[in-house]
């Protein structure tokens, strides 16, 4: 059934005749790389490298805007089309979700570290340069912007991608009975392309495996937010050690 305007209804949650999932992911994925274009170039025409953005602590949040964009796409479209974010992304985690995730997220560690060492003998430490010490490093001994830094990391990124990657997509693909384990490895490809560091692609590509199986597990996204909040927690922690 359509509505008037020709909208679909909330019940079919079809836009355009499409899952809503897919035009919420293309519009999100859209807005990321546009935001992430005019920050670069405004950091370009003041004469500092990109990657320097966030070394001034205020601009932590800054860098972060592209980011929080991945997230509010599948929000704004399951208020609009699908049935609320707890009950089309099951966003609020259960026991079950907390207990699964943790366990994915240690899974997703161990192949990250194995992988990357693997990598690392390919292309050399000086090419693979740590992404978290580039962004963040120059925050020093600030413990206030560190910890905002850390929560950016442990909370803000995992929930703003999960709800993209295993929400969005993820449930799009389901809708067309697309095989789990095939919606596993494509949301894990994207999930590593939208990271943007072709020589640990590979490493991304494990992780995005390892925090998509605890989606595949519980059917909810709240188990992948609490694995990818695990794999993100060491790189954190390491913010800390190095101030």
């Amino acid at each position: 059934m359509e509505r008037e305007d020709g909208a679909a209804s909330a019940r079919d949650g079809l836009v355009l005749g499409a899952h809503w999932g897919f035009l919420t992911f293309f519009a999100s994925y859209g807005a990321y790389y546009a935001v992430t274009l005019v920050l670069s170039g405004l950091a370009l025409n003041g004469g500092a490298d990109p990657l320097t953005l966030p070394r001034l602590g205020p601009l932590v949040l800054l860098a972060f805007l592209p980011n929080l964009l991945l997230g509010l796409g599948p929000v704004l479209g399951s208020l609009r089309w699908g049935r609320g974010s707890r009950v089309d992304f099951g966003l609020v985690p259960t026991m079950r979700d907390v207990r699964i995730g943790v366990a994915c997220g240690g899974f997703s560690l161990l192949a990250a570290y194995l992988l990357n060492l693997l990598l690392f003998g390919v292309y050399g430490p000086e090419r693979m340069p740590d992404p978290v010490t580039d962004a963040f490093g120059g925050l020093g001994s600030n413990v206030g912007w560190l910890l905002l830094a850390a929560l950016v990391l442990v909370a803000g990124a995992p929930l703003t991608e999960e709800l993209l990657f295993r929400g969005a997509l993820w449930n799009a693909l389901g809708h067309y009975r697309v095989p789990p384990w095939v919606v596993l490895v494509v949301t894990a490809l994207v999930f590593a392309q939208v990271h943007g560091e072709p020589t640990r692609t590979l490493a991304l590509v494990g992780q995005g495996v390892a925090i998509g199986a605890a989606r595949m597990i519980t059917g909810r996204v709240g188990s992948s937010v609490v694995a990818h909040a695990v794999n993100n927690l060491p790189p954190a922690l390491l913010l800390f050690g190095g101030s």
